[in-house]
């Protein structure tokens, strides 16, 4: 049922209600004022015959029959079209409209009461009547048939009334409700044929001056936004699903086949002597701890395309890199790792994701900042520098050749004797990027080594345009640095 046609019928039902309603009040005020009225021409009808009863009583107190028969004349043409009674020691004189004698009236009425007689009502009015030697009682009567038959004409006029405001007040409430509806018709047309999943096409901003149409509009305009905003998060999600399938799968198939290899000859040659057989179990440990940190990275660079902006908050970079040093100084007690960080220097970014920066920096620098004795002494700088908070991790090892600056941060990119996963210098970059900052790799500024210098803003900004890191990540086509993108 539509809106205008519920409206109607509410309105319809309701007024007459209110009608009726109405009505009852208005036949308590009018019967009151009607009643009021009766009872004050009463009063001076019987203030007017007063005088008359008085000296009939009077006559006939003094025994004469024909003043007492000339006052009651009198008295009965003074009091035209009421009842009047009057009552006295030993004589008793009525005449008019009145109840019959055998309705048994009140003892004392300081004001009009009814009286009824069978089915018929009468208004009375007792006055003492007081005279020289004599005393008695004036009673006036009036029927109370015309004010009923007003009251009476007054309830049909208000049952008529609301008989005709049930239809009219619906039809008119109706054709309001229609009209004032029509915006929201026009927002129903407008919407009926958007299909999210098939067309990005959105209702227009459209303000019809309806503040709950208008309300109603930015709220579906919201539930869409958020719609567009869900299916985007869940297409990144399968396209990092198969981003992540399809790098396992491309990079496993080499430590599997290895692991296939060395299995077979373990399985294949029983007898094999100890040595050899010391050596195929060295090659499927080795293997095995590639592939487990070939799935570690990778889960962390999917992880790394899923976050959202809504996980960042306020972090302190110089207390995080203080974490991460007394970590890597446990996992590599022979490393000589130090920290020059200045305090309170915070960045608006994501923790996990800063930590797994900084993590990456040490373990790649304790890696591969080796000096020809074997022994690594890494250095951890945290400074401010132009508006920017700045990350620098120096190593004392051969270094990285300008031509190869560019190539150290492409998935699954490693050195000639490394047993890594090739992919920590390229989580390295997709943190960076997604704090929108820029890293640059350059020789040690006093030795020979390679510096990595990451450099972050300190204040939320665009978030950067979310890319694929499990399959395009950078490469020859990208320059060393990452600069910030806009949405």
């Amino acid at each position: 049922m539509r809106l205008s046609t519920r409206v109607g019928i509410a309105v319809g039902c309701t007024v007459p209600l209110l009608v009726l309603a109405c009505g009852g009040l208005l036949l308590q005020l009018v019967s009151r004022d009607l009643r009021a009225a009766d009872d004050q021409q009463l009063r001076r009808r019987a203030a007017a015959v007063a005088p008359d009863a008085r000296a009939l009583l009077r006559a006939s107190a003094d025994d004469r029959p024909k003043a007492a028969d000339t006052r009651e004349r009198r008295l009965f043409d003074a009091a035209l079209d009421i009842g009047v009674r009057v009552t006295g020691p030993g004589a008793a004189f009525s005449g008019g409209p009145q109840p019959g004698p055998g309705v048994r009236l009140p003892a004392s009425a300081t004001g009009p009461v009814t009286v009824r007689d069978g089915a018929r009502a009468w208004r009375a009015l007792a006055r003492p009547v007081r005279g020289r030697a004599v005393t008695g009682t004036l009673w006036v009567f009036a029927p109370d048939t015309a004010s009923r038959a007003r009251l009476t004409l007054v309830r049909r006029r208000v049952f008529a009334t609301a008989l005709l405001a049930a239809p009219l007040s619906g039809l008119l409430a109706w054709g309001v409700a229609a009209g004032a509806s029509a915006p929201l018709r026009r927002l129903t047309r407008r919407t009926a044929g958007l299909d999210p999943r098939a067309s990005s096409a959105r209702p227009a901003h459209e303000r019809t001056g309806v503040g709950e149409v208008d309300e109603l509009a930015a709220t579906l305009r919201t539930v869409l936004a958020r719609y567009d905003e869900q299916a985007a998060r869940t297409a990144d999600a399968l396209d990092t699903a198969r981003s992540f399938a399809s790098a396992a799968a491309h990079e496993l198939r080499t430590p599997l086949m290895s692991m296939g290899t060395n299995l077979d000859i373990l399985t294949g040659h029983p007898g094999l002597p100890a040595p050899d057989r010391e050596e195929v179990l060295d090659d499927l440990r080795g293997e095995h701890a590639r592939m487990l940190g070939l799935l570690v990275m990778l889960r962390e660079l999917g992880r790394g395309d899923l976050v959202e902006a809504e996980t960042f908050g306020r972090v302190d970079l110089a207390e995080l890199a203080d974490t991460a040093v007394a970590e890597a100084r446990r996992r590599a007690r022979d490393a000589d790792i130090t920290l020059d960080a200045a305090p309170g220097l915070t960045v608006h970014g994501w923790e996990p994701g800063l930590r797994l920066l900084l993590d990456n920096l040490l373990g790649n620098a304790l890696a591969h900042g080796r000096d020809e004795r074997g022994g690594a002494r890494v250095r951890v700088g945290v400074h401010g520098d132009a508006g920017q908070v700045v990350v620098t991790v120096d190593d004392r090892g051969p270094g990285i050749p300008p031509q190869a600056r560019q190539q150290v941060f492409e998935r699954f990119r490693r050195g000639p004797d490394s047993a890594g996963s090739g992919l920590g210098l390229t989580l390295v970059a997709q943190q960076t990027e997604l704090h929108r900052g820029s890293v640059t790799v350059t020789g040690r500024p006093d030795g020979p080594g390679a510096r990595f210098e990451v450099r972050l803003p300190p204040h939320p900004g665009a978030t950067p345009v979310r890319r694929d890191w499990l399959i395009g990540t950078a490469g020859p086509e990208r320059s060393q640095s990452f600069p910030k993108e806009g949405p």
